[in-house]
């Protein structure tokens, strides 16, 4: 099958390339509002841009109308967020986050997740999350449906343990992110292979 995208629109080729280009990692993003409130949002156009500098990106579709998201209206005026990786207990509140609530509610008091203080930004972390990345924003793109952040990391927090800082590995077999595929649907990221012969079992991995 041949499909022209140029003769396809926009929520066309939105749906066909959500649907194909999977798995996804998620990214809940808490940032600040004018008042200081909490906003969290999921988003699964994510992904690790490059190490030097460290970056990673987040894309954001606009709303109706061409309006922006809260998210992106607060990294605009604070150039600062905090991106947090989403684990198997943590994908219902996750998805719960992605509701749209009344200006000045917090999704987190929402979902009955906390916060604390990050180290260096003033977007809170949620310490329910297995990761953690505070960010500053590095550089905005804009298309006509998205505005794409790329933001710096400053400081990263993981659950304790997670880290061999030794050797600076992550010990992958009490890792468990879960990612997005098609549609609504989630995927964990428990079936793992190596290509090539592997004598060593994944859960004893750093």
């Amino acid at each position: 099958m041949d499909i022209d995208f140029t003769e396809l629109g926009e929520y066309e080729r939105y749906k066909l390339m959500a649907s194909l280009i999977v798995p996804r990692p998620i990214a809940l993003v808490t940032t600040l509002d004018e008042g200081g409130v909490v906003n969290a949002a999921p988003f699964s156009m994510f992904c690790m841009v490059g190490e030097e500098p460290p970056l990673v990106m987040i894309s954001l579709n606009r709303l109706a109308g061409g309006a922006q998201k809260d998210t992106a209206r607060n990294i605009d005026r604070d150039r600062e967020f905090v991106v947090h990786m989403v684990d198997e207990p943590l994908v219902e509140a996750a998805d719960g986050c992605g509701e749209r609530l009344p200006a000045g509610s917090s999704e987190l008091d929402a979902v009955g997740l906390g916060t604390i203080a990050s180290t260096v930004v003033g977007p809170p972390t949620i310490p329910d999350a297995p990761v953690a990345f505070e960010c500053v924003l590095h550089e905005k793109l804009k298309t006509e449906s998205r505005e794409v952040f790329f933001g710096r990391i400053l400081s990263l927090h993981t659950r304790l343990d997670l880290i061999d800082t030794d050797a600076w590995r992550v010990r992958l077999g009490d890792y468990h992110p879960v990612a997005r595929f098609g549609a609504s649907f989630y995927t964990t990221t428990r079936d793992r292979f190596a290509v090539g012969a592997l004598s060593t079992p994944i859960d004893s991995l750093t």
